[in-house]
């Protein structure tokens, strides 16, 4: 059994360690709100913009449709699109965005298709380094707040591996924040653009308009701005479920820590009640040998 000092190190360093958990937990509850207020602030505008591609879709077809909202006609060559965190301490928020886009990419080539990756998040790249070095094409860091313009390098590289003929479905995950104690892995697919992922056309009640430029042109500047508003508002989206799950992770760690401190005072008491009586014994029986 350990001496008592030795508890009692043990305790001090647990208590530090409590308080910087709770301190963190603090930290996270106070950058929740407005990061969740980010992200649902963020959705209509997304779903907005898929609905206008939605009508504006329906009045394009055959050759004149443009490349990011038919595809290449192939599904062979595929990019995925992995969005985290760059910070840890999230309980299991970055590895569960990970593991559902490892499922689909074991999906992938077990039948068969190319696949490539792109990051966007340190978490991201560090667990997938380890198994798919090969396929990652490139990685991006996002910083402790999410900004426009790393969603506008991230849809460049997309858009120029796309031109490029590269890969011809592209999808992203990432991890959509429904409330504080549930964050939901996400998949959505970017090319050939999903018109009605972000919700349903929108209702002209009869009206027939006219375009112009016409319908194909529209497309063709709105495509490209839509994969940046979805990788925007997925970043957004991971921004919230981050700092919830941080949270509660924090919050979990300090509560096990509390239980630890308990359990080692009790035996730290146990242990010293045990010293005093072993010296008490030492004293009696030198006291009856005079």
């Amino acid at each position: 059994m350990a001496s008592v000092k030795e508890m009692r190190n043990r305790i001090a360093a647990v208590k530090s360690t409590q308080k910087i958990t709770k301190a963190m937990q603090m930290v996270a509850a106070a950058k929740l709100r407005k990061a969740q207020n980010a992200a649902q602030d963020s959705r209509p505008y997304a779903q907005r913009m898929a609905a206008v591609i939605a009508n504006l879709a329906a009045g394009v077809s055959g050759d004149g449709a443009p490349k990011l909202l038919v595809g290449t006609g192939s599904d062979q060559r595929h990019l995925v699109v992995i969005a985290t965190s760059d910070r840890g301490l999230a309980g299991g928020f970055n590895s569960s965005i990970v593991r559902a886009a490892r499922q689909h990419i074991d999906g992938l080539l077990d039948a068969g298709k190319d696949v490539k990756i792109i990051t966007a998040g340190r978490k991201a790249r560090d667990q997938l380094r380890r198994l798919h070095a090969a396929r990652l094409v490139e990685t991006f860091e996002v910083g402790g707040n999410p900004s426009l313009a790393v969603a506008e390098t991230v849809s460049a590289k997309i858009q120029d591996l796309f031109e490029a003929g590269d890969v011809d479905v592209v999808t992203l995950f990432f991890s959509q924040f429904k409330s504080v104690v549930t964050q939901t892995p996400t998949a959505r697919q970017l090319i050939p653009a999903e018109v009605a992922a972000g919700g349903a056309t929108i209702d002209l009640k009869g009206a027939a308009y006219e375009y112009e430029p016409d319908e194909a042109t529209i497309l063709a500047d709105l495509l490209p701005r839509n994969i940046t508003t979805q990788i925007f508002s997925a970043m957004l989206e991971n921004q919230a479920g981050f700092f919830a799950a941080q949270m509660t992770a924090m919050d979990n760690a300090t509560r096990n820590a509390g239980d630890m401190i308990a359990s080692l005072t009790l035996q730290m008491n146990r242990a010293r009640q045990a010293q005093i009586t072993k010296e008490l014994i030492e004293i009696i029986s030198g006291a009856e040998a005079i």
